[in-house]
């Protein structure tokens, strides 16, 4: 087994214990070095956590914070919201940020919006769309377009602007035929988001959103794309499997290993054994392993580092799912729950829940995993939930919970006047 550098440096190896894969890991992802120190970040340390990541998932659940807005405050520590919706609606000429499908809904730099068009093109002929808008676009022609039309002349539009008095679509979440031309339309890039509207998307026509100078890129070939995209989510991985480099950007599988293939001939992705992974894993070229890790850190369920649960048990140990869905008499851990990263492992978890009408931030549980220094830990996370409270404008934490590791937080918040 190579040995660990001492010190953060480009890597060329053939092997890596799980430890060092983890520490590349925390480092692509933007967590080492530590945001500690940062005073008020402001729009260039949002620019460079969202290039570095690639994108950030949009997710309508608001138990805490719409999931868009968390993985900044846990690179960052506490930011203005602001700062984020400026750079995904401001005015055209300033967008930093677009919505499209990338690793699901999400918003991504407007220099990926190129590298979109061939997802795009597909949807058009009916390919990566849900069977159910597909099959909606083809049996419903004229609504399609009627609704395009609408939107080109009435300018930014959103649902409740357009649908009038429809009934609802039982078979597709209820949706009004209204509701399903628009998701269409936006698949198929003939509209974009210009804007929210209490969340609600509010479209309109991409060039009056997108800037001009990314419009005018010309379109690459869809191969060209596809090896841009991974080589991305190579770079953002630092070391990643097959399927990790597929998942991030929700490529086929005979696109991803065509693209793999090509990168490990160009070395861009340099085949490595990784301790404990029974797939082979790709080293991004120029990935780096910081020394010592040492983020504290709360983290959205959708968050890059741990939305692929099986990369996540990989490389930290650390079973998890969101139970939203599941019945609350079985669930284990709780219904929003976020995993605590501290220094290079994720030592705990919480069900959080903002009460905004009582102005508390709710550890509703609490559970420690194993073999961790729990005073440390407890006392990390006592203070990364007192930073949420006030980043959310709450004005206390309250640990009420279950959990083994509950009355450790409560102590520790006590302890720092949460």
């Amino acid at each position: 087994m190579t040995r660990a550098p001492s010190t953060t440096s480009s890597l060329t190896t053939s092997s890596l214990s799980n430890r060092q894969a983890r520490r590349i890991a925390l480092g692509a992802q933007g967590f080492v070095p530590s945001r500690r120190g940062l005073s008020r970040p402001d729009r260039r340390h949002v620019d460079k956590v969202v290039d570095t990541i690639g994108l950030l998932q949009i997710d309508s659940i608001n138990v805490v914070e719409r999931s868009h807005y968390l993985p900044l405050f846990s690179r960052l520590g506490p930011y203005s919201k602001r700062l984020l919706e400026d750079a995904a609606y401001c005015p055209q000429s300033k967008r930093r940020l677009f919505e499209y499908w990338g690793h699901e809904a999400s918003l991504l730099p407007v220099a990926l919006e190129p590298l979109m068009r061939w997802r795009m093109a597909r949807a058009a002929n009916g390919q990566g769309v849900y069977k159910e808008i597909v099959k909606f676009g083809r049996e419903n022609k004229t609504k399609v377009e009627e609704t395009f039309e609408r939107v080109r002349q009435q300018g930014p539009s959103g649902i409740s602007d357009l649908s009038d008095d429809e009934k609802r679509n039982a078979p597709w979440w209820g949706w009004t035929d209204t509701k399903t031309a628009l998701e269409l339309l936006f698949w198929t890039g003939r509209i974009t988001t210009q804007g929210r509207r209490n969340f609600e998307r509010i479209y309109d026509l991409p060039e009056r959103v997108i800037p001009e100078e990314i419009l005018a890129v010309p379109t690459p070939r869809e191969e060209d794309a596809q090896r841009e995209l991974i080589r991305i989510a190579a770079r953002a991985h630092g070391v990643a499997t097959e399927t990790d480099l597929r998942d991030y950007f929700r490529m086929a599988v005979a696109d991803t290993r065509a693209r793999i293939a090509e990168l490990v001939e160009e070395r861009v992705l340099i085949p490595v054994e990784v301790e404990g992974w029974k797939h082979q894993a790709y080293l991004a070229k120029g990935a780096n392993m910081p020394a010592r890790a040492g983020p504290r850190a709360l983290l959205s369920p959708f968050d890059s580092l741990v939305w692929e649960r099986a990369r996540t048990e990989r490389l930290f140990g650390f079973r998890y799912r969101l139970e939203i869905y599941t019945p609350a008499e079985r669930r284990e851990y709780g219904y929003y729950v976020l995993p605590f990263l501290f220094g290079d492992r994720l030592a705990a978890r919480v069900d959080l829940k903002a009460d905004r009408k009582g102005k508390t931030l709710q550890v509703l549980a609490a559970h420690s995993e194993p073999k961790i220094a729990r005073d440390r830990v407890a006392a990390a996370l006592a203070g990364e939930l007192i930073s949420m409270a006030e980043w959310l404008g709450l004005d206390s934490v309250r640990a009420h919970g279950t959990g083994d590791f509950a009355g450790d937080v409560e102590r520790e918040l006590k302890l720092a006047g949460g």
